[in-house]
Formats: C-alpha cells, sequence, structure tokens
C-alpha cells in the first residue's frame, strides 16, 4: 500500500473502533434506530479496511457489499452467516435512516448486536494476516 492508502486504511480502523464506542452510548439510550446505523458502518469501516488490505477499491456502499461477497464469502474466508447479517444491517440502516415510520426495537438490536462484534473481530483477524508487517491492526 501507498501512504495515501495507509493514511485512508488507519482511518477507517479508528472509525470501527468510534462506531463500536457509539453503539454502546446509543443502547444505554435506547436508540435504537441509531444504534443499527452505527452498527452497520462499524461493519462498513472494517469490511472497507480489509478490502483496502487487499487492494480492492470501491466506490459505494453497495459496491463495498457487493466486493465483499465476492472476495471474501465466494472463497470462503468469511461465513455466509456473517454475509447475511452484513445485508441484513446494510438493509436496516437503510430503512431506519430514510423510511418514515419505520422504527427498530430492542430485541431486534440485541439479536444483532452480538453478532455484529464477532464479525468485526473475524475481520480484524483477516486484516492481520495480510498485514504487509504484521503490525497486528486492531479497532479498538
Amino acid at each position: 500500500m501507498n501512504d495515501q492508502t495507509e493514511v485512508y486504511f488507519a482511518y477507517r480502523l479508528k472509525r470501527v473502533t468510534e462506531s463500536i464506542d457509539e453503539i454502546d452510548m446509543l443502547i444505554k439510550m435506547g436508540h435504537w434506530n441509531s444504534v443499527v446505523n452505527k452498527m452497520y458502518y462499524a461493519c462498513f469501516y472494517a469490511v472497507g479496511a480489509l478490502l483496502l488490505r487487499h487492494e480492492v477499491l470501491t466506490k459505494s456502499h453497495s459496491g463495498t457489499l457487493h466486493k465483499f461477497n465476492e472476495v471474501f464469502v465466494k472463497t470462503g474466508k468469511i461465513s455466509r452467516e456473517f454475509a447475511k447479517l452484513y445485508a441484513e444491517l446494510f438493509d436496516k440502516r437503510q430503512k431506519a435512516d430514510y423510511n418514515d415510520n419505520f422504527d427498530l426495537d430492542e430485541q431486534t438490536i440485541m439479536r444483532l448486536y452480538r453478532p455484529c462484534i464477532e464479525f468485526i473481530k473475524q475481520i480484524e483477524t483477516l486484516v492481520n494476516q495480510t498485514s504487509p508487517d504484521n503490525s497486528g491492526a486492531t479497532f479498538n
């Protein structure tokens, strides 16, 4: 990776950590639509960092989802269950952010929370397996 890509990669890692911190605060406040937004973005930034580490560039959220599925899910590096989770978060975030009268509830969020964190940890493992200097990138 060149220096500019490394800066962008580090930015993505930082945004994962910030988003996870925000998730915890929003859960305590019961702001379920905002929680799903941050859960999605935590995963999006993690996936973005992974794709960057593999020199795969995307220009949109749907492009990131597509390339992630192509490079990591279809090859068996990431389970289909995590791919379904990422797609569900993508969908729920879109609805929560842009649809009137769409409200998530605590039960739905708590069903997604633990798998979301596990997904991010799996991505972190894959990022570290391909780290050029084996420095161990972390999301927190």
